[in-house]
């Protein structure tokens, strides 16, 4: 992931005036992961927080969560701008939790940047780290094939949801819900809930 770091390193400020605010967010999707923290239960991540503005707005919920990304330029932002907040460099693919410590997880649109052949390394971290009954929330570009595409800072990859749910369900998640919202003018996105079912469940 070293290209995209750097990548996002090198246009943070841009990238953080542009969409690092919750003025920034849509309305359902600001529905939808507020939804998803009423149901986390234990200590939550925002994995790939970027410029932290996500991870502050769970705080203010009550949510015990800290955020972590690899761009230290997010980082150093977030902590100066949400101070009340937690914060930390990480990496999505190798997340400093031990398993089963986390109630939730938020990953959104933080895996846009992995190849279809490496979309596995997070989805196993997500699910190693979770606890039984702990439930990730992920965003993504969607389409109708798994397909790089040119995002403003770095190629990304649009994925149909059954391939998503597929990789999602061979890492060990069983699918709560998804959603789409594709409008004029503006790329399809989704999201899709899922939680580590009980032992024995799958």
């Amino acid at each position: 992931m070293t290209n995209v770091t750097i990548a996002y390193s090198e246009r943070a400020a841009e990238y953080t005036d542009a969409l690092g605010s919750m003025s920034a967010v849509h309305s359902s999707d600001r529905h939808v992961v507020e939804q998803w923290a009423k149901s986390v239960s234990g200590r939550a991540l925002d994995a790939g927080c970027g410029p932290g503005h996500w991870t502050n707005h769970l705080a203010t919920l009550g949510v015990d969560v800290r955020g972590i990304d690899l761009v230290p330029e997010f980082i150093e932002h977030a902590r100066a701008t949400y101070p009340a907040a937690r914060f930390a460099l990480g990496n999505i693919d190798a997340i400093d939790e031990p398993d089963d410590a986390l109630g939730g997880i938020l990953s959104w649109f933080s895996t846009i940047h992995h190849e279809p052949s490496r979309i596995s390394s997070p989805l196993a971290e997500f699910a190693r780290t979770l606890h039984p009954g702990g439930r990730l929330l992920l965003g993504y570009f969607s389409g109708s094939s798994v397909e790089a595409f040119d995002h403003a800072v770095v190629r990304a990859y649009r994925w149909p949801s059954h391939e998503l749910r597929a990789a999602l369900e061979a890492a060990g998640f069983e699918i709560i819900e998804t959603h789409h919202r594709a409008e004029r003018g503006h790329r399809p996105v989704g999201a899709i809930l899922c939680e580590v079912p009980a032992s024995g469940i799958l």
